[in-house]
Parts: C-alpha cells; structure tokens; sequence
C-alpha cells in the first residue's frame, strides 16, 4: 500500500508494529472493515470489502496459528449452539441469562 500511495503523488508514515499492537490492531482492523458493509452500494462494492475482511481475518488466523479446520469446526459448533442466518430470525430481545453477545447496535 505505501507504494500505491507514493505512485499517486502521496506522503505518509508508517512504523512497523510490535507483535501485541500488531495484533490489537488486526484486531480493530476487522471492525472498522466491517463497518465499511454499511455504506456499499453495489455488489462490486460489497465482494471488494468482504474480501478486505477475509485478508484481516486470514493474517489474524496466520498470526495466532489458528487453521482453516479449526475455524470450520467452530462455525459448526457457534451455527448448533446459536443457529443460523438462513431462517432471517432477528433476536431483539431474551431473557436467558446464559446468552452473552459482544455486537454492538449500528444504524442502517
């Protein structure tokens, strides 16, 4: 990326992060790429930026050693014990004091 960047006229300053602030930032990173869904407009858009989540989500799994397989089995296992998104069901609100979510409320 500074190369595209100088290439088009651009200045910038970059520093190479230590392991942990490079983690926490992957980390950030994933959100603020996912927030970037919000505000596209068209499919080329939509397949551009969750592809850009994907290469986060890759370097982060390269970076905690975490494999394809063992992300696989945890989708499984999140998909039995939350369910899925093909029956469109929209959780508002619950009563179980189990469930715990980490999602936070967007505007559309």
């Amino acid at each position: 990326m500074p190369e595209e960047i100088h290439k088009m006229g651009g200045n910038l300053q970059s520093r190479k992060l230590p392991e942990k602030e490079f983690e926490r930032e992957l980390l950030k990173k994933v959100g603020e790429e996912a927030s970037g869904l919000l505000k596209v407009k068209s499919k080329k858009s939509l397949v551009a930026e969750l592809a850009d989540i994907i290469d986060v989500i890759d370097e982060i799994s390269k970076h905690k050693k975490i494999s394809k397989a063992e992300l696989k089995n945890a989708q499984k296992h999140n998909r039995k014990q939350k369910g899925g998104f093909s029956k469109r069901i929209f959780l508002i609100s619950t009563t179980d004091h189990g469930y715990r979510t980490n999602e936070k409320k967007y505007k559309s």
